[in-house]
């Protein structure tokens, strides 16, 4: 899912806290099996990412790092039970994103403009989501980049914007793996499974990636991210 179009954490982590990993934890120790994946799947896609003509890496790169650290930090001083709480909402958020974040773009860059130093900020808030929660993050990313006049986004094409939204929300993720290590809020029995699986289904995906049309995607995507929601509003009743 993730090199695909993003949202593998809505299998990971429903996968750690179900196993019995407390929700903060299994977010974090989600975000470390994945990030093997990730690597995986830029690797896969390192020529892409070179190839990329759009927006520049070099200013949004820096800043996706410092966003991914604040969001790390921040999901690590959010008490259990307020990070319970808020979970189902920020993936419904997500699943929404998915569902319709492409066209929304599409309807504001209509009718708004944004500067390429709003982007930044735009950037680095994006960034905190990718290290606090992360799931949907490729998608806003999207909608975010369509604002910018004359950014060459592939018209929020899932397919053709994947290789640098992968090393963009990777970079956030990053982050976020060495501050949940230092801090030591990695369950590892778990996540050293995970991880393994991770890296395999980032290379496949990579390759599967540029075979799938932008509809199988999304539907895919969004029959999972839907399931997994309602999952969890029942969880919390």
């Amino acid at each position: 899912m993730n090199a695909v179009a993003g949202g593998g954490s809505f299998v990971s982590f429903p996968a750690l806290v179900f196993a019995g990993v407390p929700p903060v934890l299994a977010n974090a120790s989600s975000t470390v099996a994945l990030f093997p994946g990730a690597l995986a799947t830029m690797w896969v896609m390192r020529r892409d990412i070179a190839r990329w003509r759009g927006l520049t890496l070099r200013l949004l790169l820096p800043v996706s790092l410092a966003g991914g650290l604040a969001g790390a930090a921040l999901l690590l001083v959010t008490p259990a039970k307020s990070f319970d709480a808020v979970i189902p909402w920020l993936m419904l958020a997500a699943t929404l994103t998915f569902a319709f974040g492409a066209r929304a773009g599409a309807a504001l860059r209509r009718h708004v403009r944004i500067s390429s130093a709003a982007l930044l900020v735009l950037q680095f808030v994006l960034g905190i989501y990718g290290g606090y929660f992360g799931a949907a993050v490729g998608i806003m990313l999207m909608a975010g980049w369509s604002l910018v006049g004359g950014a060459q986004t592939a018209g929020g094409d899932l397919k053709a914007i994947a290789p640098v939204r992968v090393l963009l929300v990777g970079s956030m993720n990053g982050m976020a793996v060495l501050t949940f290590i230092g801090a030591g809020a990695v369950r590892w029995p778990q996540t050293l499974v995970m991880l393994v699986a991770a890296i395999a289904g980032g290379w496949a995906g990579a390759r599967l990636a540029q075979r799938l049309t932008s509809r199988q995607t999304r539907t895919f995507v969004l029959v999972v991210t839907s399931v997994m929601t309602a999952a969890f509003f029942w969880r919390g009743t």
